[in-house]
């Protein structure tokens, strides 16, 4: 009876650690609840991973967003409508309301189907612009499936993203093969704005471009836009770190394109495929939902860092060019667990010490001996400077695909006391000075001692009285 007992309690911890770190109430919302059937691998996937799915209709009478001021769900996942708007309680305000609130949301588009209304003003305020009818088709003459698309070729296969940048983490394309392709049906591309907040995670190719294929059935006069400038996957990462992703394709998260192979064509040879479709939507919808790429800040000390001093943790208040040590420790969410941060290549992770602008910017270097299994330290040690005031020790660290990070600890800087000044004596430099003082002070006195104690010039001389 207790082994049973202790393995219920190990499968319930099990259990329990494998959600988002933000909350495991998702909400779907779809045509009907029958559609589900198509997307039984993706929710069952979603399901698997701690998350408690709840179904609704766009204009359902009891969906609301928020109850009594707080999210009544942590997640929201809109897939293809044929409605035009999605109702009174899904509109463009309510959904920024619920990003306010660091709510996450995964759009899923399909070009047989026109976008919302509601979704497509919500794309304008994160500045992702569709095409004008709200629809659109991606094709590519050159990168599509030979076995499903033999005359549209609107099935793309693209190769699995890369690393941004080197100092960006590759959260999408980790664990593909070379040979391994992602099938894009029939989807939506978008155009993406100048925001720093914006990140294609999923570019078109070269030869890719969209149309509508309902007005330009016969020949293709004008396009939305074609190549790089379609984004097919897009994120968007808010100040408060809630999330927002936009992917192109809701076809390509169903069941029939999970672990399925495809046709490449190329150089007139069909060439077979695996698709990596289910972990790639895994990926998405892990970052979408705060599963990765979520940093913590377990704990920040700074402290003084000299010979004798008390060295107390966190005072309010340092003495002008004192020695000083900060160290903060950071944590990684990675799907189950808090593991240790570790920077990317060619990355630095820097401390300002700052008043109105930055009196220092130090690189914080990894600390070990403050480091642990769950979380890795950094420190960096610093002189402050000659000028007292009110200061703040600053870690601003924001990069894509990564929550922001940023503290901010205020302490106030004095300058020395009467008592602290260094004497006279210790400085060489006034060493002359005082040595011109010594002289003077000396030579006085050896005036007064001969002043004073020396006899009068010659002897007495003797007067006469008269009678």
């Amino acid at each position: 009876m207790r082994s049973l007992f202790s393995l219920f309690l190990f499968l319930f911890a099990a259990v329990a650690t494998a959600i988002s770190a933000s909350g495991n109430r998702l909400l779907a919302i779809l045509d009907n609840v029958a559609e589900k059937e198509n997307y039984s691998k993706f929710f069952g996937d979603l399901e698997s991973r701690g998350f408690q799915i709840s179904v609704e209709a766009p204009k359902s009478e009891s969906l609301a967003l928020f109850h009594l001021g707080e999210r009544s769900y942590d997640h929201i996942i809109f897939f293809p409508t044929k409605a035009k708007g999605l109702g009174p309680n899904l509109t463009p305000n309510l959904l920024v309301d619920f990003m306010n609130a660091q709510g996450n949301i995964l759009i899923a588009l399909s070009s047989d189907l026109p976008t919302p209304n509601s979704l497509v003003s919500l794309l304008a305020e994160l500045d992702i612009q569709l095409p004008a009818d709200r629809t659109g088709l991606v094709v590519d003459h050159f990168h599509y499936d030979a076995s499903s698309a033999p005359d549209k070729h609107d099935v793309l296969l693209l190769a699995p993203p890369s690393a941004l940048r080197p100092d960006v983490k590759d959260f999408f394309g980790t664990g593909a093969g070379p040979d391994d392709a992602i099938a894009f049906p029939r989807g939506v591309g978008a155009v993406l704005g100048s925001s720093e907040l914006l990140t294609p995670v999923l570019r078109a190719p070269r030869t890719a471009y969209s149309y509508n294929p309902k007005e330009q059935a016969e020949a293709v006069d004008d396009l939305f836009a074609a190549g790089e400038q379609l984004s097919l996957v897009s994120a968007f990462q808010a100040r408060n770190s809630a999330r927002f992703t936009l992917v192109g394709s809701a076809e390509m998260l169903q069941d029939k394109w999970f672990d399925a192979e495809v046709s490449k064509a190329a150089a007139g040879e069909k060439k077979m495929a695996k698709t990596f479709n289910r972990e790639f939507a895994k990926r998405v919808s892990g970052w979408t939902f705060n599963e990765i790429g979520v940093l913590r800040v377990n704990w920040i000390e700074h402290h003084l860092d000299e010979a004798g001093a008390t060295n107390e943790s966190n005072p309010n208040i340092y003495r002008i060019k004192n020695d000083v040590k900060y160290t903060i420790s950071l944590s990684e969410y990675a799907w189950t667990a808090w593991n240790p941060f570790t920077l990317p290549g060619d990355d630095a992770l820097q401390l300002e010490f700052s008043m109105l602008s930055p009196f220092h910017r130090l690189p914080l270097a990894l600390d070990a001996a403050h480091s642990s299994d769950s979380a890795s330290a950094y420190s960096a040690s610093l002189k402050l400077p000659d000028q007292h005031g009110i200061f703040n020790f600053a870690v601003n660290y924001k990069r894509p695909f990564l929550s922001n990070l940023e503290e901010k600890n205020t302490v106030s800087v004095r300058h020395m006391a009467h008592n602290e000044w260094p004497r006279s004596f210790v400085i060489s430099g006034a060493w002359p000075w005082i040595a011109g003082l010594g002289v003077t002070v000396a030579g006085w006195l050896a005036f007064c001692a001969l002043w004073m104690y020396s006899a009068p010039v010659g002897g007495k001389r003797e007067t006469k009285k008269t009678q």
